[in-house]
């Protein structure tokens, strides 16, 4: 949060920024109920259609910001397109790339103006370090983020950045597990009768599979699904024992969530409903252990939740 505070501090009174529908709730409630006292702006427009963002580019718009995934329901933005368009409006094209990692996507060589990361996450590893992470390739736009950063504060400590240092080391060898695991759990969850919908951009059917396998080296470890009609979520994530029900994601065990209630909760509910977020919509995060152990364990909560 230090990171997007640190990035939307760039902007001034007046402007407007676009948002991905399905944003991460902490950026939106940061700007819905912080910046909007200095009156920066924000709309949501639905950045998985490309070709439909232009019409959203008024003169006040100064920033587009993309989460491709997006969290929770895995949509998959174009980013070379999207920047394209942006910079015909001299506007900022900023990238959330936490769910993909360095490792699968680099938006700064498809047209990225920033990059954002919570290092908590991926980068870190080890679910033992808060960080945010704001990269660019533009030495004015690197000093003007650093003149914020040392007049707000938002640095790290020693410790911190030593973990994540740390965290750093083993990324590629941790996202190419988590992925593995990952593909295998949505191919199995497609063939439960308990589960109504998989998202996951590793899939065939998933919309956003061809982009996804042009801009990314993968579709990382990050999946979210919906529970049939008659299925208790409560009683599904209750009785699970090896996946750990946290709002966080991408350390080295499996984490589940319940975005409804938990990450988006800050997000009105008209607007939840209406971009998909139910509260049988669950997301999971595939850690690194074994992934029968993680199947069994989804199988024996579904049981359960069914009866």
């Amino acid at each position: 949060m230090a990171a997007i505070a640190a990035v939307f501090t760039l902007f001034s009174s007046g402007d407007k920024i676009l948002i991905a529908r399905s944003v991460y709730g902490g950026t939106f409630r940061i700007l819905d109920k912080v910046f909007s006292n200095f009156g920066i702006e924000y709309q949501f427009v639905d950045t998985g259609n490309a070709d439909d963002v232009d019409k959203y580019f008024t003169p006040d718009v100064k920033a587009i910001l993309v989460e491709t995934p997006t969290n929770p329901l895995l949509e998959i933005t174009d980013i070379v397109k999207t920047s394209k368009i942006a910079k015909k409006y001299k506007a900022l094209t900023i990238v959330d790339n936490t769910f993909m990692s360095p490792y699968l996507q680099r938006p700064l060589t498809l047209g990225a103006d920033i990059v954002l990361h919570s290092a908590t996450k991926y980068l870190g590893g080890h679910s033992d370090v808060v960080a945010g992470v704001v990269a660019v390739n533009d030495e004015d736009l690197a000093q003007k983020l650093y003149f914020i950063q040392n007049a707000t504060g938002g640095i790290l400590q020693p410790n911190e950045s030593f973990l994540l240092i740390r965290g750093i080391k083993t990324l590629a060898v941790r996202m190419q597990r988590h992925q593995q695991n990952a593909e295998q759990i949505a191919v199995w969850l497609q063939r439960q009768s308990w589960i109504k919908t998989v998202y996951y951009p590793g899939l065939p059917e998933h919309p956003g599979y061809a982009i996804q396998k042009k801009q990314a080296g993968g579709a990382g470890g990050m999946l979210s699904f919906e529970l049939n009609d008659g299925y208790e979520y409560e009683k599904f994530v209750n009785s699970l024992k090896l996946v750990t029900l946290a709002e966080s994601l991408g350390g080295v065990e499996s984490l589940i969530c319940q975005p409804a209630s938990m990450t988006h909760a800050s997000i009105p509910a008209e607007i939840r409903r209406k971009i998909g977020i139910t509260d049988n919509l669950l997301r999971l995060s595939v850690g690194i252990e074994d992934v029968e152990d993680i199947i069994s364990d989804l199988d024996q909560a579904a049981e359960e939740a069914g009866n």
